[in-house]
C-alpha cells in the first residue's frame, strides 16, 4: 500500500499515549484533507480512514454513476462507462467508492502531508505536556538525574520529558550524580521558542509543605494545616502550624514521636534546621514563638507599623539573631513584623557602656550597621565576643574586626 509512506509519522502517534483518539483521528483527518483539497479543490466526497492500530490509513472517493454524458460535477459523479471499467456489475444510481491511491498525490505532496502531520503531532505532544505539569505545579515529582550542568540540572520524567532544577532552585548543598533519582516541587512551566520548559525547585516553601504531607497523615487528612512557611534554603525554616481538632498537638504530630517524622525531612533538605511553631492569632505570642529557640523576656508592639521591639537576656540575644541573622530574618517574613532586638538589663547592674553610633568617626559606619544586625549596637556588645565569634557572625574580615576591637578597648581604658 503506497500509505505505508507515512507509517513513521502515525508511529509517533501511536507513541504519544497521552493524545487521546478522537484528537488523533481528526488531526490525521484535517492533514490529509488539506492535501485533496490542494489536488482536487473539494475534500466533500472523500472519507479519510485511519487504522491507527496498523499506522495507515485509507482515503475512499465517493462518486454517483450517471448516464453518459450527464455528469454535471467530476468530484461527485462518474459516467456510466467509466464506472464498469473498474466494476462491470455498476449500474446508473449507483454509488461508487474507489480507494485512492497515495502516489497519485505525487511524491512532493505526500513528503509534505508528512512534514505537516509531524509538526502537528508535535505540536499536540507539546500541549499535552504543558496541561500535565501545569496541573502538577505545587506538586512532588520524582525524576532522574541525565545531565549536570554548571547552572541548571537536566532531568528526565518516568516518560522521559525533559525537565530543568537551575541552580537558584537548588538547596546550596545539593550534589547530584546522574542516574540518581531526586525528589523535587513543580515550580512553573516557561515557554522557550515554543517549547515547553518544566521548572522544578527544591528551595521552595512548596516543596517542603509537600514533604510534610507526605510524612504528616494529619496534614494530608486535613485536620491539621500548615499557615505559612518561611525558608533560607538549607539553613533553616519555620512551619506555622494549626489543629482544627483540639485533641491534636499540630507541632507533636508534625515532628513525630522523638523527631520521626522530622528526621527524614531534614535528611532531605540536607540538614535545614525546621521550627515547627502552633500557630495563634495573638500577635506577641506568633512573634514570641517566631523567634524559637531564644527566651524573651518582653517586648513592645506597634501594630500600625507592624513593628515590635524584643527584649532578651543577653545571652538570648545570639539566639534570637540566629547566624547570620536568619533566624530574627525568617522570624520577620513569618510574623509579617519588623522586629528590632535589644538586651534586656532588667535586675542586672548597669555597666557603663557606649552606643557604637559614638565611633562614626573611627570606624566606617557600614562596619556598625554590620554589627548592628547581629545585635551588637554597643561597644562592650562587641567586645564580649570573640573575634572568630564576630567573623563568622558578621562576614567581616578578621583585620577590620581587630582594629574596631582595638578601638573599642582604647575608648574603656581612658575612663
Amino acid at each position: 500500500m503506497a500509505s505505508i509512506n507515512l507509517i513513521e509519522a502515525f508511529q509517533d502517534f501511536k507513541d504519544a499515549e497521552n493524545i487521546d483518539r478522537p484528537t488523533m483521528m481528526k488531526v490525521v483527518e484535517d492533514v490529509f484533507k488539506t492535501l485533496l483539497r490542494k489536488k482536487y479543490g473539494d475534500d466533500n466526497n472523500f472519507d479519510v480512514i485511519v487504522n491507527a492500530e496498523k499506522g495507515d490509513l485509507e482515503i475512499i472517493r465517493r462518486r454517483m454513476i450517471v448516464e453518459d454524458g450527464e455528469v454535471m460535477d467530476p468530484l461527485a459523479e462518474i459516467a456510466y462507462s467509466e464506472a464498469v471499467k473498474i466494476e462491470p456489475d455498476f449500474e446508473v444510481g449507483e454509488e461508487l467508492y474507489q480507494e485512492v491511491d497515495m502516489l497519485d498525490f505525487g511524491r512532493r505532496a505526500i513528503l509534505a502531508a508528512k512534514q505537516t502531520l509531524a509538526s502537528r503531532i508535535s505540536d499536540l505532544k507539546k500541549n499535552v505536556l504543558v496541561k500535565k505539569y501545569s496541573d502538577r505545579i505545587g506538586d512532588i515529582i520524582s525524576a532522574e538525574v541525565y545531565q549536570v550542568w554548571k547552572k541548571e540540572v537536566l532531568m528526565l520524567d518516568e516518560e522521559g520529558n525533559e525537565l530543568i532544577l537551575p541552580k537558584s532552585e537548588q538547596i546550596p548543598q545539593d550534589y547530584f550524580k546522574k542516574g540518581e533519582n531526586v525528589r523535587a516541587v513543580v515550580r512553573r512551566v516557561d515557554m522557550k521558542n515554543n517549547t515547553p520548559v518544566i521548572i522544578l525547585s527544591r528551595t521552595s516553601p512548596d516543596f517542603l509543605a509537600k514533604l510534610l504531607e507526605i510524612e504528616v497523615p494529619e496534614i494530608f487528612d486535613g485536620l491539621i494545616t500548615i499557615r505559612k512557611i518561611v525558608r533560607e534554603p538549607g539553613e533553616r525554616a519555620k512551619v506555622a502550624v494549626e489543629s482544627f481538632d483540639d485533641r491534636i498537638d499540630p507541632v507533636g504530630a508534625c515532628v513525630g514521636m522523638k523527631g520521626s517524622r522530622i528526621h527524614g525531612i531534614v535528611r532531605e533538605l540536607k540538614n535545614e534546621n525546621i521550627d515547627v511553631i502552633n500557630f495563634t492569632a495573638n500577635t506577641q505570642l506568633l512573634i514570641q514563638r517566631s523567634l524559637t529557640p531564644a527566651k524573651i523576656s518582653y517586648m513592645d508592639i506597634d501594630a500600625d507599623k507592624k513593628h515590635a521591639d524584643v527584649y532578651l537576656k543577653a545571652d538570648q540575644v545570639s539566639l534570637a539573631i540566629g547566624r547570620r541573622g536568619v533566624n530574627i530574618k525568617l522570624a520577620c517574613e513569618l510574623t509579617g513584623f519588623e522586629l528590632d532586638v535589644y538586651r534586656d538589663n532588667e535586675g542586672e547592674v548597669e555597666e557603663f557602656d557606649i552606643d557604637l553610633d559614638e565611633f562614626t568617626d573611627e570606624i566606617e559606619p557600614w562596619v556598625i550597621d554590620a554589627l548592628k544586625k547581629v545585635g551588637c549596637d554597643t561597644a562592650r556588645s562587641v567586645l564580649n565576643l570573640t573575634v572568630s565569634e564576630l567573623e563568622r557572625r558578621t562576614d567581616l574580615e578578621k583585620e577590620t574586626i581587630e582594629e574596631l576591637r582595638k578601638v573599642l578597648q582604647e575608648e574603656f581604658e581612658k575612663e
